[in-house]
């Protein structure tokens, strides 16, 4: 009896919060549960084990073709010399010879005219691994507007509004791709702002996505103190830059920084997000990836400057929307865990709108 009183109090809170709104599943709900309320070394254990038990081997069948990529708009290449503003090349293969369409962008917005607001691809990014395959999506800065919307727990932060916690209905006329933000506060430590309030202070030395109120986007690594200033629209920390200058971070091999749960070096669903040389976001996923793999990936795509967004199997997800009002939505890589629908109804997690200027 006194072992069933000493866990009452326990038993309550697992209640109370899984009785939260929320459209996580209840397995994930319960490790997060865990993760906060003194079991996270456990729960780090337990993922360690299995991501190392389960770690892809070396080598093996060369893949015959890439897996179909849903969100692609229309059978067709875009290239480069038919147009007469900024489109990123083919991103060059990794793995000899190149597989058909390997590397070669795609849009993904039908109704967009000649100048698609989003390019998508998929490559084979590591030749010990072959049948690993990466998706990227390159993201116009001039065609346009990527917005932050806090979810339902993430950040975990007070805020007077959380906003709709979902693309707003409003906007979806204009709507072209969503994607996740980054590791929980908890994690990460970093800071967070948004409609030009600083909620969680900044940090010095750490990976920023920041929108100015110039409407310019950029990743960057934040120099600017503990409050984000009356510039910054929205900025969301996630660890220290992973690309800078176009190179690895060279602590990426050792350093611990980049995997709060898992660590560095554990083969796991990643996400990151760069910027290219002239501004355009570059977003790259893909399974089984190390931060350091993951870095590569972003280079390979043309990124100068970029963070690590979530992690593990569950959290990333990149979307298009074929046609206006968030119609025929399509995960960037197939086997992306969520559902293309998600960000269409209330997120638990932060996540970003891009839209058509």
């Amino acid at each position: 009896m006194a072992a069933v009183i000493s866990l009452l109090p326990a038993l309550v809170s697992y209640a109370a919060s899984m009785a939260q709104p929320s459209n996580s599943s209840l397995g994930i709900r319960t490790v997060e549960w865990l993760r906060d309320h003194g079991a996270r070394g456990l729960v780090n254990y337990v993922e360690d084990l299995y991501y190392s038990l389960n770690a892809p081997a070396k080598g093996g069948p060369a893949l015959r073709k890439l897996p179909h990529q849903a969100g692609v708009a229309a059978p067709g290449i875009l290239t480069r010399h038919a147009a007469s503003y900024y489109r990123p090349g083919p991103i060059p293969p990794v793995i000899h010879p190149a597989l058909p369409g390997e590397g070669l962008w795609h849009a993904t917005f039908a109704d967009a005219g000649p100048r698609p607001p989003v390019l998508i691809t998929n490559f084979r990014p590591d030749v010990d691994y072959p049948r690993l395959v990466a998706g990227v999506a390159w993201i116009d800065h001039a065609r346009t507007s990527a917005w932050l919307y806090p979810g339902q727990d993430e950040p975990a932060v007070a805020m007077p509004s959380r906003g709709p916690m979902e693309v707003p209905l409003t906007k979806r006329s204009t709507l072209v791709a969503t994607f996740n933000s980054a590791f929980k506060l908890a994690d990460s430590g970093g800071g967070f702002a948004d409609g030009g309030h600083t909620y969680a202070p900044m940090h010095d030395g750490v990976a920023t996505v920041v929108r100015y109120r110039s409407g310019r986007i950029d990743v960057i690594d934040w120099t600017g103190g503990p409050q984000a200033g009356p510039n910054v629209i929205y900025a969301r920390q996630d660890l220290p830059l992973i690309v800078d200058g176009g190179q690895a971070n060279p602590n990426l091999s050792d350093g611990p920084e980049w995997g709060a749960t898992l660590g560095n070096a554990i083969r796991v669903w990643r996400s990151g997000l760069g910027i290219d040389r002239h501004g355009n976001l570059i977003y790259a996923a893909a399974n089984y990836q190390t931060v350091g793999s993951l870095a590569q990936i972003l280079i390979r795509a043309g990124a100068v400057r970029a963070m690590e967004l979530d992690i593990n199997a569950y959290w990333p997800s990149f979307i298009t929307y074929r046609y206006p009002g968030a119609r025929d939505p399509a995960n960037l890589l197939a086997d992306m865990q969520r559902s293309p629908y998600r960000y269409l109804t209330p997120d638990d997690r932060d996540f970003f709108g891009v839209y058509l200027r």
